[in-house]
């Protein structure tokens, strides 16, 4: 490895290489096509940046306007934000040139981005494929490319788009291919684009990850609500996954309308939206991000000790994705999947498939035990949820409205949420006392321990619950947070802080 490149690894204090980087950097450091299999959290992204930045660096050849000297492609525009974010510190070291190109966003920028020339492009494939199109960029100098997560790419249908752009690349170009699973979906790829590959696969697509505990959670349907709103308000990061669009969207509403704080992640949000949602779970803001399988993978954020499978996928590869957002690099994490009495053939037959074998609780009312097991710590519920949610600008066919939560206390709030097919609707499982709310005796796990992340715990500091009904005018809110940070305004009538650990 180049010795700045190594510098820059030892300063994020990355000094040993995982097994997927140890299996593929000697052939992808000489310029071989690489074939490589990791699953979710194992390195992949360093695996395929570190060989572009230090091949594209020794060539030391000048980019030309509008085409790039490297190509990445991924299928999110999430995934496209992280992995340049990854590159940006390697390419600053050797002065090489970046940009991202993804729908969702204006395209004037990434033209003049491409008319400065650039040397290496992150791209989603539809929106570069309009860029060429419209004849702002060109694929004639491509020395390296890279698709990641391709078996993703072909469950999205994106595999002749990605076929159309390899078609315009230099044919004797470094071709690295990496992707969670190897599959027949791709195998039109390897044999026509990789020339005499070199394959690696660092483990078993379903070799259990001993860090990770998988749970099923038997409940009945009208209390899927109230034990969400259980697990979510412990401290500590938490992903929950359903099957729709509209399903997300109307559980973070029914969350922050409980007291949860929380947003929401899918493909009928603006791109602003999806970045500051996203941001908003990165930075801590919120804990709980409610998000379709748009999430499930490369999203990559710290300390996610619980994922929660709202809706049981119905394949076992979602599964294995969606659940690899926890128990990262070594850290350990707990799974959930909720399961009401219609689902049990399925649920089984998708952990028999997956290879793993859950702990399968019945829970027969709100404050079982083993919800205070699964998710230690105090609960937190602050009154309205997360305000910034309430602005977000939901785009669909023919419509533009604005979709954020609503505050139960707030007398001009929304109508109730249709039923959607994912089950959240604003009446699935929400009864609660004459005042609506929990109050702060009698909530389940005081325990303060850690939920076994690496870098966080649920049993973090946190705040005793009152009445919702508080005013929150700025003179007499406090901000109290996950180990004593601020995050979100708290009602002094309401709250106070405590500290634990």
């Amino acid at each position: 490895m180049p010795a700045n490149l190594a510098a820059i690894l030892a300063d994020m204090d990355i000094t040993e290489p995982t097994p997927i980087q140890t299996a593929t950097l000697p052939d992808s450091l000489a310029g071989r096509d690489v074939l490589g299999r990791g699953r979710t959290g194992s390195g992949k992204t360093y695996a395929f940046l570190l060989p572009l930045v230090a091949r594209l660096s020794a060539s030391r050849r000048t980019s030309r306007r509008g085409a790039p000297r490297a190509l990445i492609l991924a299928p999110t525009r999430e995934l496209v934000g992280q992995i340049h974010a990854a590159l940006q510190p390697l390419a600053s070291a050797t002065n090489l040139t970046t940009m991202t190109v993804f729908g969702g966003v204006g395209q004037n920028p990434q033209v003049a981005a491409l008319r400065r020339g650039v040397d290496i492009m992150v791209a989603t494939p539809g929106r570069l494929e309009d860029l060429i199109t419209q004849g702002h960029a060109s694929l004639a100098d491509v020395e390296v490319t890279v698709l990641d997560e391709a078996d993703h790419m072909a469950d999205l249908g994106f595999l002749p788009a990605v076929k159309r752009l390899l078609d315009r690349e230099p044919p004797n170009g470094q071709r690295m291919l990496f992707s969670a699973t190897l599959d027949k979906a791709i195998d039109v790829i390897v044999r026509r684009y990789l020339h005499d590959a070199r394959t690696h696969q660092a483990d078993s697509a379903q070799s259990p990850i001993s860090t990770m505990h998988h749970h099923v959670l038997h409940v009945d349907r009208t209390q899927r609500v109230s034990v969400l709103v259980e697990l979510t308000s412990a401290p500590g990061r938490t992903l929950v996954f359903t099957r729709t669009k509209h399903g997300a969207k109307a559980l973070a509403r029914q969350l922050n309308a409980e007291g949860v704080p929380a947003v929401d992640l899918h493909g009928n949000l603006s791109q602003n939206a999806r970045t500051r949602n996203l941001d908003a779970f990165h930075s801590g803001k919120v804990e709980t991000l409610v998000a379709t399988d748009i999430a499930a993978r490369g999203i990559h954020v710290d300390d996610v000790a619980l994922v929660v499978h709202a809706d049981p996928p119905v394949e076992e590869k979602a599964y294995l994705h969606r659940s690899g957002r926890t128990a990262r690099a070594g850290a350990e994490g707990t799974v959930i999947t909720l399961m009401t009495d219609d689902q049990v053939r399925d649920v089984r037959a998708l952990t028999r498939a997956a290879g793993i074998h859950p702990t399968i609780t019945r829970i027969d009312r709100q404050r079982h035990p083993m919800l205070a097991t699964l998710a230690p710590g105090e609960r937190v519920l602050v009154p309205g949820g997360y305000a910034d949610a309430t602005p977000v600008v939901e785009q669909g066919p023919g419509r533009t409205r604005s979709a954020g939560a609503r505050s139960r206390s707030g007398g001009g709030g929304r109508g109730p949420a249709k039923t959607h097919s994912s089950g959240f609707d604003n009446n699935d499982g929400l009864s609660r006392g004459a005042s609506g709310r929990r109050t702060s005796g009698g909530s389940p796990g005081k325990s303060s321990g850690a939920r076994g992340t690496s870098g966080g715990s649920r049993g973090g500091s946190t705040a005793s619950r009152g009445s919702s009904s508080a005013p929150r005018s700025a003179s007499d809110v406090r901000k109290v947070g996950p180990s004593g940070n601020a995050v979100r305004p708290h009602s002094a009538a309401s709250f106070s802080s405590r500290r634990s650990g």
